[in-house]
């Protein structure tokens, strides 16, 4: 017997009953229902299994269904079962967090590989809890994408559900956002991590060599390729790759790499001989890719493929209460690359980083704190003005800045703070309290992300 359970959900009850067949055949624990409404109540936060269900039923629909058990604990995997006519509503449930789907009718070999991918998600999430409650360890993704703020908790959220996955992955933010970060974190979660992890600039790639830098070449393909050379697909077997700024993959490029992740196949130069590609695609782009498609440099069926999952990094800007602890966090870290004391930063200083506009995102920040380390100070010069607000608005964002970059400068120590700020113990409790401030997350603060 398998690990983990089945739990099928159908109202069709032909299909229903040839699933449960084929799947007891396979070895696998299964159980089966007509209708979606006792499933949540059977399904907890440590569930050990997965859920099949069909997408259109009475009463409870499957993304209903999805939904209600993704409350009760996200990391549980759904695999949506769908008609024809539903394959772009499945789609969009994927981006929403289902695992994966199958159009009927299926092949029983692919439902089977599926759902074996989606045990063994399930059995490593659940094993990787167990790990992190016996040694009490802070979850790593915590140290690689810091943030306090609600596009960062979301962020480390679906990265942990997709990491153990299988599913492509398209990485979108803006320059200096953190896309490489988080999708060497998908890998490293992923059960590839112990195998290659291999980045492609696509923009910096030779023109007149980019199709063997790639997928590879025999020997006389072309002038000057005297011996056979694996691609950069090829090095990656087992593992990861991921294509950087992928919106500058020339149009010629494009459809072969189509075929190469759809069908997990590359043909070199040179050779009519296909070999297939164990791999796992990533691709990140700081650009609109349907803007790309709209002007005609960009593949729509490319596109269509790249997002079926798409993960969003969020600019600084959309984060600005990150930024004293990610500069304090990448301070220190270049301190240490310098071989130099960590300088002491002002508070006045610190809370002037969260109004200052930050074009080149973390990258930009960690150029700074380089700078900072080595005592070359603060260029003043690329301040941007904040958006035009209510002057109580602007006293509260103050204050709370304020406040806030002290507690970061004084590692949550409450007397320090009052006796900078010129507060009386009380009023400074009486402000946190009022702007949602938690000492207790100025206390320590994990490495940065790159």
């Amino acid at each position: 017997m398998m690990w983990g359970r089945v739990f099928i959900v159908d109202d069709e009850p032909d299909l229903r009953a040839s699933v449960v067949q084929a799947l007891d055949l396979a070895g696998f624990d299964t159980r089966d229902f007509a209708l979606a409404d006792r499933v949540p109540e059977l399904v907890s936060y440590g569930f050990p299994g997965i859920v099949l269900t069909d997408i259109r039923m009475p009463g409870i629909d499957g993304l209903s269904l999805m939904n209600r058990i993704h409350a009760i604990d996200r990391d549980i995997p759904v695999i949506l079962m769908t008609g024809h006519g539903d394959v772009q509503l499945a789609v969009r449930a994927m981006h929403e967090g289902a695992h994966d789907f199958v159009q009927k009718p299926f092949a029983i070999e692919q439902l089977i590989k599926i759902i074996s991918r989606a045990l063994d998600v399930r059995r490593l999430v659940l094993e990787n809890r167990t790990l992190r409650a016996v040694a009490g360890q802070i979850d790593d993704l915590e140290t690689r994408l810091v943030g306090r703020a609600n596009a960062m908790i979301d962020l480390r959220r679906r990265v942990r559900t997709l990491g153990p996955s299988e599913t492509d992955v398209l990485i979108v933010g803006e320059t200096g956002s953190g896309k490489e970060v988080a999708a060497r974190a998908l890998h490293d979660l992923s059960p590839r991590a112990q195998r290659p992890f291999v980045t492609i600039d696509c923009a910096s790639l030779p023109a007149d060599l980019i199709e063997s830098e790639l997928f590879g070449h025999e020997a006389g393909a072309f002038p000057g390729a005297m011996r056979p050379r694996y691609g950069r697909f090829e090095h990656a077997r087992g593992g990861t790759i991921v294509l950087d700024d992928i919106a500058s993959m020339p149009m010629a490029v494009q459809g072969k790499l189509l075929r190469a992740i759809e069908g997990r196949v590359i043909t070199r130069l040179g050779s009519n001989e296909d070999y297939a590609l164990d791999v796992r695609f990533m691709t990140t782009s700081r650009v609109a890719l349907e803007a790309e498609v709209a002007a005609g440099r960009f593949r729509a069926d490319l596109l269509y493929r790249l997002n079926v999952v798409t993960l969003r990094i969020p600019s600084l800007e959309e984060r600005r209460e990150d930024i004293p602890l990610l500069f304090l966090r990448l301070l220190t870290e270049a301190a240490a690359r310098h071989r130099v004391e960590p300088p002491t930063v002002p508070p006045a200083f610190i809370s002037a980083l969260a109004s200052r506009a930050w074009p080149g995102n973390v990258r930009e920040l960690r150029n700074l704190a380089d700078r900072f380390a080595l005592g070359l100070g603060f260029d003043h010069g690329d301040t941007q003005a904040r958006s035009a607000e209510k002057l109580s608005d602007k006293v509260a964002d103050f204050e709370r800045r304020e406040i806030e970059a002290a507690l970061t400068a004084h590692h949550g120590h409450l007397r320090p703070v009052y006796e900078t700020l010129g507060l009386s113990r009380k009023t400074l409790w009486e402000k946190m309290q009022k702007y949602g401030i938690d000492k207790t997350q100025f206390a320590a603060s994990p490495p940065a992300e790159g």
